[in-house]
């Protein structure tokens, strides 16, 4: 999962895109990157780390110009280089750079057709610079001179022909301007808006309307399924659908964690779609435990705070904090390994014994991916003195694979894979646990856009909207084993440098 942004203004716009990709940063926390462009130059500062370490005052001096775009990375298992942090760059044609958040599901094939048939080079393992090379190509089956509307268009259309999986994509070309287009499921979210300033109108795509909001742009609409927008130099608005068969299918995902609760996505308040969530949990378990012995709720900070009011509203039982979340640990959610994940959950969170001394606690999550977090935090309930310990998670079982862009895909890593809710109950050591019902969830979505038909649901039921070979989840899982190995490896050499000196 990444963010991005771009903004086509009426004056400097590197301390926009900074800001912006701050407000993104619950999206990526491994690596960040802006370009801005000016008279005829593109200027790139991007690394490895949160957006405040990745620029200083002497790099936001050197991207000057009106127009620009940024990313925040997300890490997955063997892609912790630096070399692999975007916004990626290719020179033919014009100049073009590119941001991306998603996953490819056909990279190697396109890899293959790159080299043999446009004889263009990869030079990372990222899917991102093997769409941004896709995109340059089909940009150059246009006329090479000069770029239309109409050009860069047929140039989308072709990617998406192309090209398989989750893709939300912001691209600057030298000299034209900014495009942004989403896959033809809209499995990933892009909006767009607009603000008026003295000297003109000023436009920015961005992947959650948050970004826009804090920036004081007006959000328009989001960009449909296989739509793209094209803004030019000038600001002139261009945007046009541009797959065959679009068919919107967000990932529901985003609603349940990753997407900030003041956002809104495919016309869907994530706050109120989390509301509803919690809503939906409490009466199912008014249905399956009449007579619970519940004395408190307490959410696990901090996107479980929602879904688990408004479940103690329908339980009729008192709402409590009961963690203190030390604000400067990252996500224990998208830590690349086990043992610093398990690590870092006593490092994030402290219990306020006098909340949970005595009394019987359900625990609400978001959701309980890998098991590890939900397991220590039930032990940290136990430790502070609970008499009882029940769990409920606000999504249901995550027990398939990802392969749109969130780091989960190695089936075995899912606690939920191959478990009943009891064993799953057993595992976290909790007394009780209890799921949210996929239909459920797909109305406490819904609800808040009747026209949103279909959700990628593929981790809780192992459906996926664009197709999968089976063997491709077999070499992802082989991939992500091997590149946590030679993680593994790195971080020993480094130790083993470390105590040389």
């Amino acid at each position: 999962m990444c963010g991005i942004i771009g903004i086509v203004g009426r004056s400097p716009v590197n301390q926009a895109l900074y800001d912006g990709l701050t407000v993104l940063q619950h999206r990526g926390q491994d690596a960040a990157g802006i370009v801005t462009y000016d008279q005829g130059k593109l200027y790139l500062r991007k690394g490895n780390g949160l957006v405040r370490d990745v620029f200083r005052a002497r790099h936001m001096q050197e991207l000057v110009g009106n127009v620009g775009i940024g990313h925040v990375r997300y890490p997955t298992a063997g892609s912790s280089s630096s070399a692999e942090a975007q916004p990626f760059y290719v020179n033919s044609p014009f100049g073009i750079t590119l941001g991306h958040n998603g996953n490819l599901i056909n990279t190697k094939a396109l890899q293959q057709e790159l080299f043999l048939q446009d004889r263009r080079h990869i030079n990372t393992e990222s899917d991102s610079e093997v769409l941004l090379n896709v995109f340059a190509q089909e940009l150059l089956r246009q006329d090479p001179l000069k770029l239309e509307p109409e050009n860069i268009f047929n140039g989308v259309g072709a990617v998406h022909r192309r090209c398989r999986g989750a893709y939300a994509v912001v691209a600057m070309i030298n000299g034209y301007g900014i495009v942004a287009f989403r896959d033809p499921y809209g499995i990933r979210p892009v909006v767009y808006g607009m603000r008026e300033t003295s000297e003109g109108p000023e436009y920015m795509v961005a992947s959650e309307s948050v970004a826009l909001v804090a920036l004081g742009f007006k959000l328009i609409r989001d960009l449909a399924p296989g739509e793209a927008i094209y803004i030019d130099l000038d600001g002139n608005v261009h945007t046009r659908q541009c797959a065959d068969n679009p068919t919107y299918s967000p990932c529901i995902f985003e609603h349940v964690y990753f997407a900030r609760p003041d956002s809104i996505l495919d016309d869907v308040f994530v706050h109120k779609a989390r509301m509803r969530m919690g809503e939906y949990l409490g009466q199912k378990i008014q249905r399956e435990w009449p007579d619970h012995d519940i004395d408190v709720v307490i959410p696990i900070p901090e996107t479980s705070r929602t879904s688990a009011l408004e479940l103690a509203m329908q339980l009729g039982v008192k709402y409590r904090e009961g963690f203190i979340k030390n604000r400067y640990i990252a996500r224990t959610f998208i830590m690349p390994g086990q043992t610093q994940r398990k690590k870092s959950v006593r490092q994030k969170l402290n219990p306020i014994e006098m909340e949970f001394n005595g009394k019987n606690v359900l625990l609400v999550d978001d959701s309980i991916v890998r098991g590890t977090t939900s397991r220590e935090i039930v032990m940290m309930a136990r430790d502070a003195g609970a008499r009882k310990v029940y769990f409920a998670s606000a999504s249901p079982p995550v027990r398939y694979p990802n392969i749109y862009g969130i780091d989960m895909p190695a089936a075995h890593e899912l606690i939920a894979h191959g478990r009943t809710v009891d064993e799953i109950a057993q595992a976290i050591f909790a007394d009780k646990l209890f799921y949210q019902d996929l239909d459920d969830l797909i109305l406490a979505v819904r609800k808040g856009n009747p026209k949103l038909e279909q959700f990628d649901t593929s981790v809780f039921d192992g459906s996926y909207v664009t197709g999968v070979d089976p063997d491709y989840l077999t070499a992802l899982e082989r991939a992500r084993a091997e590149g946590q190995r030679g993680m593994r490896v790195s971080r020993q050499a480094h130790i083993g440098l470390h105590n040389s000196v």
